[in-house]
């Protein structure tokens, strides 16, 4: 459907805007959500022309591949022709006053009938001071059109810092105008967490803490920090890693059925769930999760986390956190939630493991003692995506000796090749105002609350990094974790 909108960007200049934004407006231009009644603005301090702006655009397009087996040449060129460029002090009330003057011309030239998103690839730092100036340089527009304002993560460094940045922005939009990207709720297989929960009889009937031991939730990358060292140097894996993706997939895996599938009634469901995430005291902070940073390899191949350049010699950053979670929603009370991030693991693995309780007596061994082997629903998210379900059968052609077996789907390179980019999804469901896939003020708060316990009480103490080697899955302190509860980590590409 195609929707009629005026995009202005701050940071049109910027590495967010090159490699995602212009190459997803191109794809929803391609695909007809967006055709000739749309406009970009985009803004910075760089003194470029629209000219230079277009050609900019066009090799954006160019370099994310977005333009292969295209009949038609001339499409990115008339895309771009679409893009105008300001240069912008966002400090300065004079350029809100030029903007305003571009912005009410471009509605008019193009009828797009007041829509404005207002994009802020920028440091959130500048985000407060954007949003007054749009409503007292009177940007936003009355009417019918709709006033949408996009803005990426970090949401905040820790709950204060949220607020205020909330807070900063919130004298100009509601928050029904606001859309908190997270690009993690961008990705196909986070969104199908929904479907396959509540759209299949046999998992809504077994997602439950009558049958659910225990859910496992690892995010692993093989690369260390590369060029990123200066901003994982103030984040770290918790405010990185933790704090948004992982308890985004926690609050979709662990909420209670929704009785409407749509925005309001996800988002209620979504912030109960995060609420009901049991807070921690500073000894439980000890006993449930753990910290790391990663050391050379075994072959000393690879730099440690602290020989990267642009990480201090002495730096007590982590670079990898365990943890385990207790939810308290009704359904799943009590049931934990193992969680694990970390860069320089032995593979880059994103995936969701389920692991079923497993008190069944086994009548087909002799042994009183022989357990069966446990049920485990995967669900994989990157690079592979897709389920596995493991589940027991008999195996051989004498007697009744049970052996696990996988049932597995995988999306093929085609399949994979027609879901859309997580930003292309993001920016046509913010052109629809459709807000089930972004991230409430609630959601984000109540995270970094649960988070800031955490962090607070990291920071009183003097980790002993580096306390893994490169290539490993980790510090042995986050197996420690399960093995005390006797569980262990069904992900483990080392064993």
């Amino acid at each position: 459907m195609n929707q009629k909108a005026l995009f202005i960007i701050f940071g049109g200049t910027g590495d967010l805007a090159y490699r995602k934004l212009y190459p997803a407006l191109f794809n929803l231009y391609e695909k007809g959500y967006l055709k000739e009644d749309f406009a970009v603005i985009g803004t910075a301090r760089r003194p470029w022309s629209n000219d230079h702006y277009h050609e900019v655009v066009m090799s954006a397009i160019e370099d994310a591949g977005r333009d292969s087996g295209r009949t038609n040449d001339d499409l990115p060129r008339k895309f771009a022709n679409h893009f105008y460029y300001q240069s912008h002090n966002v400090d300065d009330v004079d350029h809100y006053v030029a903007l305003r003057k571009l912005a009410d011309e471009l509605d008019e030239k193009y009828q797009l009938e007041g829509n404005r998103i207002f994009y802020l690839a920028m440091a959130p730092r500048f985000f407060g001071t954007i949003a007054g100036h749009l409503k007292d340089q009177q940007l936003l527009t009355d009417g019918d059109g709709f006033n949408r304002l996009i803005i990426e993560k970090p949401f905040g460094r820790d709950y204060p810092s949220a607020k205020e940045l909330n807070d900063s922005i919130s004298g100009s939009f509601k928050e029904e105008q606001i859309f908190r990207i997270d690009h993690y709720l961008g990705k196909e297989p986070i969104q199908s967490i929904a479907g396959l929960r509540f759209g299949n009889a046999l998992f809504n009937s077994l997602w439950s803490k009558e049958h659910i031991d225990n859910i496992q939730i690892t995010l692993a990358e093989s690369l260390g920090v590369e060029e990123r060292a200066g901003y994982y140097e103030t984040a770290g894996a918790m405010r990185d890693m933790v704090q948004n993706h992982i308890m985004q997939i926690v609050s979709l895996l662990t909420m209670e059925r929704p009785d409407v599938f749509d925005p309001s009634h996800l988002r209620e469901k979504k912030i109960e769930a995060v609420e009901n995430i049991q807070m921690y005291s500073k000894e439980e902070v000890d006993q449930n999760f753990v910290r790391g940073q990663y050391g050379e390899d075994e072959f000393k191949t690879q730099l440690a986390y602290r020989d990267e350049e642009g990480t201090d010699d002495n730096s007590q950053i982590e670079t990898f956190v365990a943890g385990k979670l207790i939810t308290h929603n009704p359904s799943l009370d009590g049931v934990p939630i193992y969680i694990r991030t970390g860069k320089r693991l032995t593979k880059k693995s994103t995936q969701v493991n389920i692991v079923f309780k497993n008190n069944d007596k086994n009548i087909f061994s002799d042994n009183p003692d022989e357990k069966l082997e446990t049920n485990v629903l995967t669900m994989h998210i990157e690079p592979d995506q897709g389920f596995t379900l493991e589940f027991n059968t008999k195996t051989g052609n004498q007697g009744y000796k049970l052996s696990p077996v996988h049932l597995r789907y995988r999306k093929t390179a085609a399949e994979k090749a027609r879901i859309p980019d997580a930003y292309e999804g993001l920016i046509r469901d913010a052109l629809a105002g459709d807000k089930t896939n972004f991230a409430h003020w609630h959601e984000v708060a109540q995270a970094w609350k649960i988070m800031d316990v955490v962090r607070n009480t990291w920071d009183a103490e003097t980790p002993d990094f580096p306390n893994y080697v490169s290539g490993s899955m980790g510090p042995q302190a986050a197996d420690d974790l399960l093995t005390r509860d006797g569980r262990e980590w069904v992900f483990n590409p080392r064993k």
